[in-house]
């Protein structure tokens, strides 16, 4: 059975080449000649059968044969908002994981406790977008900035919204347990969950995502890593809001 090559190419419909990058992969890996077929996802939601019709050095032309809308495998939208660790490839292994398993939207926050600062997305979105092609999945998940806590909870936003942190002096609930009567129904619902940095996030930050509508949850017995702990929020998501 032939290899199924997929490139990703923003606005595929409206191009006729390749991204440089995808180009070189095409032609000095895969070495991909006129004539030679590919699949191209523009990240937004549809696929494209394409063939090659120019393949020079550095550049790699294609036409488009066929249009391949394709179906969201998830209801809804899913936003995991995190204080990024201070060692980038647990960063980057949550974004390549949560990209396989399916997110919407990937948020980074600004913590009283954080151990980073500073946060530059060029790579990750690399990761995010290598991740998209092996999982073959239509969308790519929306990559923000570095936000400071109290901004992103005190901007308004639709659906579910929860915190999760370790204070046991504030009641919490399952997130699991909160969220799964939503298998039993077809509504498309936005769930957001924070995730605070190793030292948790501040219990001043629990009190005002709580005050701006979040609700306090844990995600189980177990003392989870930031990272961890995005991943598991991810697929509990993803358990109760799939098709």
């Amino acid at each position: 059975m032939k290899e199924v090559r997929f490139f990703y190419v923003p606005e595929a419909a409206n191009l006729t080449e390749l991204p440089m990058d995808e180009a070189l992969h095409a032609l000095r890996v895969l070495r991909l000649k006129s004539g030679d077929e590919m699949f191209l996802m523009d990240g937004e939601g549809t696929f494209y059968r394409a063939v090659v019709t120019i393949a020079a050095t550095k550049r790699c032309m294609y036409e488009i044969k066929e249009c391949l809308p394709q179906e969201k495998t998830w209801r809804g939208h899913i936003n995991i908002a995190m204080a990024p660790t201070k060692m980038m490839d647990r960063v980057e292994w949550f974004c390549e994981k949560a990209t396989e398993v399916g997110i919407d939207e990937i948020t980074f926050l600004n913590c009283k406790y954080s151990e980073r600062k500073v946060m530059r997305t060029v790579r990750l979105d690399k990761i995010v977008v290598a991740a998209v092609k092996q999982s073959r999945k239509p969308w790519k998940p929306k990559l923000n900035a570095m936000t400071s806590f109290k901004e992103f909870v005190s901007t308004p936003r639709e659906g579910k919204k929860y915190i999760a942190h370790c204070y046991e002096e504030i009641n919490k609930k399952d997130f699991f347990s909160e969220i799964s009567p939503l298998i039993h129904t077809n509504e498309a619902t936005n769930i957001t969950v924070l995730i605070g940095p190793e030292g948790d996030f501040s219990i001043d930050e629990v009190k005002l995502a709580i005050k701006n509508g979040y609700e306090s949850i844990s995600l189980g017995k177990s003392r989870l890593r930031t990272e961890t702990a995005a991943l598991s929020a991810t697929l509990m998501t993803q358990l109760v809001l799939r098709k």
